[in-house]
């Protein structure tokens, strides 16, 4: 069934403006790649009629067919009615200028490493020099190895993700880039599959949801996989395991980079005897922890 729309809308700017209502009026939840309902609506009207995504102002009073019409309203439904994320819906999703093919078999790519990474990690890594061997934990997607691969043009990344359907994502991903040389993915439990193998640079970002903040997750959010999200009454449970067994593959002088969002006073309760050094973000106050190799010992 093709689903009605008001016949009032005739052009990308009256779509645009009718979308941004809509998603509001449905109070919808964003943060998955999308602070606002004007950059999402955007987004998925140039992405629905294929228009360029970085040019929309010479087409706002372009006019369209009944057919693209009708496209744009089957998004709306399943945006504002199914709360679908935009990223599920268009099957892509963005880091910077990078392009990752995403379904609900991966966590929607977001990094507070990734903004980090786009200076090198700079001035953090300055002193040990460029990386050569970076590892990626839970990778998903694939979509920080992929990123580590460009900002680190001479490192080998390995990606370790425990789910084999996020590896079926994560494959193609890996061939868009032309990265299959570079990156190699490892199904496993973290560090299981690793055996014998350390790294300059390990750079994570694991389940850390505590179980209070699951049980209030936004509609979006839930169509995304839950070992993805969830990681125990304190959000830990992965961290926990993740510096266990770092100083196994940490080459001497390497780092450990590990995105925590807002958990920073459970990270700290957690492990009050590391020194953690917290680092901030354009976007976000202490969402990354760093440790040092000789940290872990």
């Amino acid at each position: 069934m093709t689903p009605t729309f008001p016949t009032e809308l005739k052009s990308v700017r009256d779509w645009l403006r009718y979308m941004v209502s809509r998603m509001n009026a449905a109070d919808v939840a964003f943060g998955q790649g999308f602070v606002d309902a004007y950059d999402e609506a955007a987004y998925l009207v140039l992405h629905t009629v294929h228009l360029p995504l970085d040019r929309l102002e010479p087409f706002l009073d372009a006019r369209l067919t009944d057919d693209e019409c009708a496209r744009l309203a089957a998004i709306v439904a399943r945006r504002v009615e199914a709360r679908e994320p935009a990223a599920y819906i268009t099957g892509e999703a963005w880091l910077g200028p990078f392009r990752f093919r995403v379904d609900p078999r991966v966590l929607i790519p977001r990094s507070h490493l990734f903004e980090l990474m786009q200076d090198g990690f700079s001035p953090w890594l300055d002193d040990m020099g460029t990386p050569q061997r970076i590892l990626d934990l839970c990778t998903g997607s694939a979509c920080l190895a992929i990123a580590a691969a460009h900002f680190f043009p001479d490192a080998q990344v390995d990606a370790v993700d425990l789910s084999a359907e996020a590896l079926d994502v994560a494959r193609p991903n890996v061939a868009d880039h032309g990265l299959e040389e570079r990156v190699e993915l490892l199904q496993g439990d973290l560090f299981a599959p690793l055996a014998g193998r350390r790294y300059d640079l390990v750079i994570s970002n694991p389940p850390y949801v505590t179980t209070a903040a699951m049980t209030a997750l936004p509609a979006e959010f839930r169509h995304e996989p839950e070992m993805a999200l969830g990681a125990g009454d304190d959000g830990m449970d992965i961290v926990r395991r993740i510096i266990a067994d770092a100083p196994r593959h940490l080459n001497p002088g390497g780092m450990l980079l590990v995105e925590v969002g807002h958990n920073m006073a459970q990270t700290e309760q957690a492990f009050p005897d590391l020194p953690l050094v917290w680092l901030d973000t354009d976007s976000a106050t202490a969402p990354v922890f760093l440790l040092r190799a000789e940290d872990l010992t």
